[in-house]
């Protein structure tokens, strides 16, 4: 007579021998092709390349840019608006800037 299947005495089964015997060897894996990342390693083997000063006036050439379009059509709620959103998104390319910097340092 045959033994009827039993998945919990199967999957002791499997477990004890991954554990005793270690686990199967692993396929030959494919040749690392993974775009590349921003990690610390990655920033130690190279420094960004655009500057501080670039990039805030890159910001700032854009948003002038706007705001004199919006001056001409004399849309103080667009220049306002302009106004505000420069301002936060040069503090937030400072801060990420800082943080560039002080990772580039170490």
């Amino acid at each position: 007579m045959a033994k009827p299947f039993d998945a919990r005495r199967q999957l002791l089964g499997a477990a004890r021998r991954f554990l005793l015997e270690g686990s199967p060897p692993s396929p030959v894996s494919a040749p690392f092709t993974d775009p590349p990342r921003l990690t610390p390693a990655a920033l130690e083997s190279f420094r960004m390349s655009r500057s501080r000063e670039r990039i805030l006036a890159n910001l700032d050439d854009m948003y002038r840019e706007a705001f004199s379009r919006a001056k001409e059509t004399e849309d103080e709620a667009g220049m306002k608006a302009l106004d505000f959103s420069y301002r936060r998104e040069q503090l937030y390319f400072e801060i990420l800037l800082d943080v560039r910097d002080a990772l580039e340092r170490r």
